[in-house]
């Protein structure tokens, strides 16, 4: 399988302690535990099938992937050596998009929480004020070498799980008092297709990221070794706390009362704040949530601007996507490009939607359509490589032969294709039609950049 090099060598920095917590930090997250929890008490069981049903199967697909082909870029490398360059910067071009559409949604998070915690008056202007300003400073890690912006997704890891743990032990101590506000009987935990239909692409929505610490390949100490590692004991770790933390805030709060935005700090407040010490504790805890929301967006920048750089390299994007800091090798074309799409999209969003509970929906489920397409894409070339790539060193395979392998990846994409119609859809509803003309749109002015880069690369 070929590989393209810029010329800069990338420091060896990403130990199995950095893998395990950037890929909790990437999918850990608190947004879709509160979208999920809203379903109600059948969503525990929707946590256990598609975890059973996705999450293990794409698990050992990452993790056979990122250790066979451990190539900076990650997913554009592996789609580029199964289908060419046109279809990996297809899949590149929604990647990095998705992540500067939703880079805004998790900060307008973040912006929704601070304004319940400290500034309860706070206009939809000054969230959005907020929101570009840390766009920017992500922006700024982005164009540190990993060993620097490594921290933030570390921490972000730590502080997610010690969040999770505070909000299960609080439940367990609420419960034994005040009883459930969703009682779990076989009634309530049978999944309810009818009401759940909105919030189940969520849960799939966070479950996926495994494939993301491979866009640094090139930065890890020993990849063949620590790929599969990282995402195994992560993936305990993730599916364990999003399945009790979901049950922790439905122990609290009825299903119907769940607020998207500021769901989390209710739960929190219900649980520890009557007291003083109590309420010091939601604050610290608040204060770790609103650092968790700001190292989601670096997380993913981190990610995806160096699989768009890599892409931009071979020419199948725009040059100005492969400028790199010429000490660092850090992805500075992408990242500021990311800040400016981030930007114009908190403007243009917060000019159409009422509160933050709308734009933040409104930016996750456009964001989620184009962010499900690439891994279609991953799937079908782990197929293909699976084929004709055969004798391909591989130190971790998918348990159970070839047959194994295509049962996996087709329940994903099956699961992934439901997904994204759900996205598009809501059963009694109908079209969510402005979702659908964003796809389209972007679709559209990925087509156009890429043709841009591959004339670009013609004419030279």
């Amino acid at each position: 399988m070929s590989t393209v090099s810029t010329g800069i060598e990338h420091k060896k920095t990403l130990k199995l302690r950095d893998m395990v917590l950037f890929t909790v930090s990437a999918i850990l997250l608190a947004d879709t535990l509160t979208a999920a929890a809203s379903i109600g008490a059948s969503s525990i069981s929707w946590w256990i099938i598609l975890g059973v049903l996705f999450f293990v199967p794409f698990a050992m697909i990452c993790a056979e992937m990122g250790c066979a082909y451990p190539e900076q870029g990650g997913i554009y490398a592996w789609i580029r050596d199964g289908f060419g360059g046109r279809w990996a910067s297809r899949a590149t071009w929604c990647y990095w998009v998705n992540t500067a559409v939703w880079i805004p949604a998790i900060y307008i998070l973040f912006a929704g929480v601070f304004k319940q915690m400290f500034f309860p008056e706070l206009s939809m202007g000054a969230q959005i004020a907020i929101g570009i300003g840390l766009t920017w400073v992500a922006v700024a890690v982005n164009v540190v070498t990993l060993d620097v912006g490594k921290w933030v997704p570390n921490i972000g890891a730590i502080l997610k799980v010690a969040i999770f743990i505070a909000i299960i032990v609080g439940a367990i101590v609420h419960v034994s008092h005040a009883g459930m506000a969703n009682p779990l009987t076989m009634a309530t935990l049978t999944p309810d297709w009818s009401g759940s239909a909105q919030y189940i692409p969520a849960i799939i929505y966070g479950m996926l990221g495994f494939e993301l610490v491979s866009a640094g390949s090139e930065e890890m100490k020993d990849p063949a070794r620590d790929v599969p590692r990282a995402i195994f004991i992560s993936g305990v770790v993730i599916i364990l706390l999003y399945t009790l933390g979901t049950m922790a805030v439905l122990a609290a709060i009825p299903a119907g009362d769940i607020n998207l935005v500021e769901g989390l700090v209710d739960t929190l407040s219900l649980f520890f704040g009557e007291s003083t010490a109590g309420k010091l504790l939601v604050l610290v805890l608040g204060l770790g949530a609103l650092f968790t929301f700001f190292s989601n967006g670096v997380t993913w920048a981190l990610g995806c601007n160096r699989a768009a750089a890599e892409a931009a390299v071979e020419g199948e994007l725009p040059k100005i996507f492969a400028l790199e800091d010429k000490k660092r090798g850090t992805p500075v074309g992408a990242a500021v490009l990311m800040g400016m799409v981030s930007t114009l999209c908190l403007l243009l969003y917060g000019l159409m939607s009422g509160s933050n509970e709308d734009l933040f929906w409104s930016l996750f489920a456009f964001s989620a359509v184009i962010f499900l397409l690439p891994y279609q894409g991953m799937l079908l070339t782990f197929l293909k490589l699976r084929r004709v790539d055969a004798d391909h060193h591989r130190p971790y395979r998918v348990p159970g032969g070839a047959m194994a392998a295509r049962v996996a990846a087709g329940l994903c994409m099956t699961i992934l294709a439901l997904s994204i119609f759900l996205f598009l859809y809501t059963p009694g509803s109908g079209f969510e039609w402005a979702v659908v003309g964003g796809v389209v749109i972007t679709l559209i002015i990925g087509e156009i950049v890429i043709r841009f880069a591959e004339n670009h690369r013609r004419a030279r």
